[in-house]
């Protein structure tokens, strides 16, 4: 048990700090007015959930606990994303949030069955 404790802790110090590495750099390259950091990470996070839900989890693989629960979920909390909707909604833009939410759960869910998809490509 304390081993896996471990695996998920280090993975998600990893993963957090590469969520805010892609938060600062959408950030500097699209602006601070819309989440972009966190849509892009919401996206190629469900995209590599896909990928490792079939190389690893399906295998029994013995370092799901550091990359699935570690990794990802550092780096793709969801909670941001509802704050950033709520965020959009309180500034009057009630249509722009409304986008965003439909958006990044449409897009999420597509980007995990590419993962999936291309993962079960390699096998």
């Amino acid at each position: 048990m304390f081993q896996t404790l471990l695996q998920v802790a280090l993975g998600g110090a990893l993963g957090s700090a590469a969520r805010f590495l892609v938060n600062v750099g959408a950030g500097r390259l699209l602006g601070f007015g819309f989440p972009w950091g966190t849509i892009i990470v919401n996206v190629l996070g469900s995209f590599v959930m896909g990928m490792l839900m079939v190389l690893l989890l399906e295998r029994g693989a013995r370092t799901v606990p550091f990359f699935m629960t570690g990794i990802l979920g550092g780096f793709t909390t969801f909670s941001a994303f509802s704050l950033d909707a709520v965020t959009l909604f309180q500034r009057g833009t009630a249509g722009l949030a409304g986008a965003y939410v439909a958006g990044s759960v449409l897009v999420a869910l597509a980007a995990l069955v590419a993962g999936m998809m291309l993962a079960r490509s390699f096998a």
